[in-house]
């Protein structure tokens, strides 16, 4: 469970290290909720840190975004108490799109139950991001589909 910790914390600080102009507070805070709620069999492939808002000028609402072999985890410690967890599953993941402005760029998740608009990221690390989410997207989907298909296969027989 220790590596867990280390991963999540690690891959935070590395993206931070590569793409300072990332406006992020708390990042250990935050990794503890996605260490939380990683499952024991859960793997992360790619994690960034991002402010999940629609308000540019809002910089506390740093979140860690985590794509992993089995869903999408943003995780957000509040500054009181408690914390936000958002998990999306591939059957409800849609599609992304990627918005370079000026001085930061956004990334909107287009889910089935709603649109999730992640702000003040390093425009550097759009290209990054593009890339993991795609290949991601086309993977789970994948893998998925398969999944989904065998089920189906099985209930028929």
């Amino acid at each position: 469970m220790e590596t867990k910790k280390k991963d999540v914390y690690g891959l935070a600080t590395e993206f931070l290290k590569k793409y300072p102009f990332t406006i992020s507070w708390r990042i250990k805070q935050h990794s503890k909720i996605l260490e939380k709620h990683l499952n024991p069999d859960e793997e992360i492939y790619y994690l960034f840190v991002a402010q999940k808002n629609p308000n540019p000028f809002d910089f506390f609402c740093t979140c860690l975004v985590a794509l992993t072999n089995k869903r999408i985890l943003i995780g957000q410690k509040r500054v009181f108490f408690g914390y936000n967890l958002e998990s999306i599953t591939p059957d409800l993941f849609n599609d992304f799109e990627v918005f370079k402005g000026m001085l930061f760029g956004k990334i909107y998740i287009d889910t089935v139950k709603e649109y999730i608009q992640l702000s003040n990221i390093d425009p550097k690390a759009l290209t990054e991001i593009e890339t993991n989410l795609s290949e991601y997207l086309l993977e789970i989907k994948q893998k998925y589909g398969m999944k989904e298909k065998n089920e189906n296969e099985s209930k028929k027989e």
